[in-house]
């Protein structure tokens, strides 16, 4: 039985992910953002384990582990959480650009620091859901971009720096998914959501658990998921 740690597993890539997860026996820890989604989640993935810790506030992640009892080894830290506010570069305000930063960015490295014993012990994987957006920016998407973009520096660094430990490191660049976050970026874009057109999340978490399940000695460092057509 593996070990997994898994953030934004109460919604779209995340939960199928956890659900596909389960379902095969793996040990779960589900970060939550408070003692209520906390709840929810245990609820939701009988047998999961929860650890609270605010995304938002990457710079408290420390200080909450420390009153938490953490998994002792882990086989995967999955990042999948993420947040989304359009905008020009003209409009957005230095709150917005910290608050993608911040979660999107700043809590993944905070958190892969935090947990890299763990991972190192079990020689572990270290995956990223980054997305298109991490590979080239659009008009209106200038700070997701460049948090995403960061992320695929943080990837890319922290994979050189832990190959002698045995850590994998995979980014994964979904194209546009249909999920809640898709949702909200059709409504801030002006344009009618139609889930159809766009990749499944099961899609994207059969791809996350072909990098997971690759047998050792071997790394898949970069994989872009993208609709058909």
């Amino acid at each position: 039985m593996r070990t997994h740690l898994i953030t934004g597993a109460g919604s779209g890539i995340g939960t199928v992910v956890a659900e596909r997860l389960a379902e095969r026996g793996d040990q779960l820890w589900l970060l939550a953002r408070d003692a209520g989604r906390a709840k929810e989640l245990a609820a939701r993935f009988p047998g999961a384990k929860t650890l609270v810790g605010d995304l938002a506030e990457p710079e408290r992640l420390s200080w909450a582990f420390g009153h938490q009892t953490l998994p002792d080894r882990l086989d995967s830290l999955l990042h999948i959480a993420g947040v989304v506010e359009l905008g020009t570069v003209g409009e957005l305000t230095p709150k917005v650009w910290n608050q993608q930063l911040a979660a999107n960015l700043v809590a993944p490295a905070e958190l892969t620091r935090l947990l890299l014993p763990q991972l190192r012990v079990a020689q572990g994987h270290v995956l990223f859901v980054n997305s298109g957006a991490g590979l080239r920016a659009n008009a209106q998407w200038g700070a997701y971009a460049a948090s995403k973009h960061g992320l695929k520096a943080l990837a890319d660094a922290l994979r050189w720096e832990e190959s002698g430990n045995g850590v994998r490191v995979t980014s994964v660049y979904p194209g546009r998914t249909a999920t809640p976050m898709q949702e909200k970026v059709h409504r801030q874009e002006g344009k009618e959501y139609d889930p159809g057109r766009w990749i499944t999340p099961e899609s994207v978490a059969t791809t996350i658990l072909t990098a997971l399940d690759l047998p050792p000695g071997a790394e898949i460092t970069d994989l872009s998921v993208r609709p058909q057509g």
